[in-house]
């Protein structure tokens, strides 16, 4: 960890840091690359007595808390601003975390990963955007196609004009999704996914499918609520059963709303999966999306499932 530290430190000059070198008890031949040891725990004492040093960095395990507590003292006798680097792998595999600072105690809460959308402010804007956004396509777009799309739904097939699906929404709790109907009315609908040249679907759903306007009424959803204009895709619940037992970090993805579109999805990871590979891969988009979340991304987002509609995805079937 502190070779790490120095490759960060000494990678851009102008940062106006030079790391003088190391000190370690337990140094074997070879273990620090490209870096000066300038003694053991003992000889920090005289160096500091006998060069300028601005700050310390200890990459200790906690386990050597003598020795911290140690080096601690001598920099606040000797004027040396102190830096801990907590060995965070030691609870997690991974280094990208966050730290919260709880209460007026100031208590550290380690927190595997950062989620901006846990931040109320960030919260509260997103949820004021989807509101004015949602109410905007219902009253200006939906207002007058819903007329013309249900006619040529209900002149191609018998059935009724919207599909309702039991889907998994934000915390893994089911909620209503509501879609145009695309397909005859069929018993595999809440079990299989439609595929490429599916039989079940209808001529008027094919292009319903292929524009993404079977999707429009999601933004009543979207006013309830139980989704987002941005957001993971829900899943139906068959499938959220089956991948999470697949997939680790499957149900991360729930721990935001589910949106009419999202960030997999502008990446071409929509449509069927036929592969596990492909489920992991919209996962893994998912779980970034929670974790660099900013209202300008949503909007990025959105513009870019405007463009891909009118240009056209190979897999919107």
């Amino acid at each position: 960890m502190g070779e790490r530290m120095s490759r960060i430190l000494s990678k851009d000059l102008t940062s106006g840091y030079k790391v003088m070198g190391f000190f370690d008890d337990k140094v074997e031949s070879d273990a620090i690359v490209d870096a000066t040891v300038l003694g053991t725990f003992e000889d920090v004492k005289n160096y500091l007595n006998t060069h300028k040093i601005d700050e310390m960095y200890v990459a200790l395990h906690i386990d050597e808390i003598a020795v911290i507590n140690k080096l601690t003292a001598l920099c606040e006798r000797y004027m040396v601003r102190i830096r801990y680097i907590p060995d965070f792998q030691q609870y997690t595999k991974t280094n990208r975390v966050e730290v919260s600072f709880y209460g007026n105690a100031n208590i550290p809460v380690l927190m595997l990963r950062k989620e901006p959308l846990e931040i109320s402010l960030n919260r509260f804007a997103k949820k004021l955007f989807d509101f004015c956004f949602s109410l905007f396509v219902i009253v200006f777009v939906f207002s007058w196609l819903f007329p013309i799309l249900m006619l040529f739904i209900k002149l191609n097939s018998a059935g009724p004009i919207f599909f309702v699906q039991k889907r998994s929404g934000r915390d893994n709790h089911p909620f209503s999704c509501y879609k145009f109907r695309t397909m005859y009315v069929n018993n595999a609908a809440n079990k299989v996914q439609a595929s490429q040249n599916d039989a079940r679907i209808t001529r008027v759903g094919a292009f319903l499918r292929r524009t993404s306007i079977d999707e429009l009424p999601q933004f009543f959803n979207v006013l309830l609520g139980n989704m987002s204009v941005v957001g993971p895709r829900p899943h139906m619940l068959s499938h959220t059963k089956q991948y999470s037992e697949l997939i680790n970090n499957y149900l991360v993805r729930h721990y935001a709303k589910p949106g009419i579109t999202g960030w997999a999805q502008v990446n071409g990871y929509r449509g069927e999966t036929k592969e596990l590979a492909d489920m992991e891969s919209r996962v893994e988009h998912d779980i970034w999306y929670i974790e660099n979340w900013s209202f300008l991304m949503d909007i990025r987002i959105i513009l870019m499932t405007v463009l891909n509609i009118f240009k056209g995805e190979k897999n919107a079937f």
